[in-house]
């Protein structure tokens, strides 16, 4: 029976192509490996999985009795729910250590930089494996969406690095130029459900027993969503109650003037305004330089919420 690789609910680009780069990594070692998700791709993962080929890994929900590797994320309310029932081998992550635990030794790879990807370009390094050709173009993208092409604060010198040697690996001679078509997609919200953009790409987090959700929805031009900027901001409010939530946040990023708008649907607006030092207009606020939910959205709220 194989071994699964997983990242978290409601996935992202980085979420999957890890699975897809891990399973194969750990394949190539002897270790029969498959990639999963649990839930369904955005619009910009299956532009990645179209463009080298990919088909999309299986729709997998359970994994109970099942060992499996943990990608993108270490918190157990973004893991399977049945997450109790299965043999956790192992963590790649690159955000805050979370709340998963396990009762026996696993490996964990764990850094600070700007997608799991580029830790998994470090395991194929360490273990001396090549990287196929298709799966260096999937890998090259995700750290693109993760980093923001390269504009996030959470990007490092090694993200880059990884980057420049994928491309060169997959034949792309202008990386930067494949990120703007992916974020292209990204911004193409027109005719879609409100509930599936602010789900698009959207996390909960236990913040000292209160259950916060943010998402967050990165486009080339802001504007795009003027004319249904208030539908998006009633869909929170109702995500937050159906969800018995404190409070939910939806990042409006726009990548090329390098900020965030907040939308909030909170019980207490004290606690988000406090987080970042700002004065919530009618549940919204722009902050310049937002770019991160890993690095500039959750530490100060955490923080805010501990000190409540």
């Amino acid at each position: 029976m194989p071994n699964y690789v997983v990242g978290h609910k409601v996935p992202d680009s980085d979420s999957i192509c890890s699975a897809i780069a891990l399973s194969y990594l750990k394949t190539t070692l002897g270790e029969p490996t498959v990639p999963a998700r649990l839930g369904e791709l955005s619009p910009e993962t299956k532009f990645i999985l179209e463009r080298f080929g990919f088909e999309e890994p299986e729709l997998k929900l359970s994994y109970a009795g099942e060992s499996l590797y943990i990608v993108d994320h270490s918190d157990r309310v973004q893991g399977p729910d049945d997450i109790d029932d299965a043999t956790i081998l192992g963590i790649i992550d690159h955000h805050k250590l979370g709340d998963i635990t396990t009762s026996a030794p696993l490996e964990c790879w764990i850094r600070p930089v700007g997608c799991t990807n580029t830790i998994i370009k470090m395991m194929y390094d360490f273990h001396d494996v090549e990287i196929p050709k298709d799966i260096a173009g999937a890998m090259m993208c995700a750290i693109l969406s993760d980093t923001v092409i390269f504009k996030s604060p959470t990007c490092t010198t090694a993200d880059i690095k990884c980057v420049e040697a994928l491309a060169e690996i997959a034949g792309i001679d202008d990386p930067k130029e494949l990120g703007m078509e992916m974020f292209k997609v990204k911004s193409a919200v027109e005719d879609t459900p409100m509930r599936d953009l602010v789900l698009r790409d959207f996390k909960d987090f236990n913040m000292n027993g209160n259950l916060v959700g943010i998402g967050q929805l990165e486009v080339v031009d802001l504007a795009i969503f003027d004319s249904f900027k208030d539908d998006l901001h009633a869909d929170l409010k109702a995500l937050r109650e159906e969800g018995n939530r404190h409070s939910t946040i939806l990042l409006l990023t726009d990548i090329m003037k390098e900020g965030s708008e907040l939308l909030v649907v909170s019980e207490d607006e004290s606690v988000i305004e406090k987080a970042y030092d700002v004065k919530l207009d009618n549940g919204r606020v722009w902050i310049d330089g937002i770019m991160s939910r890993k690095k500039q959205v959750v530490p100060p709220l955490q923080d805010a919420f501990g000190a409540k």
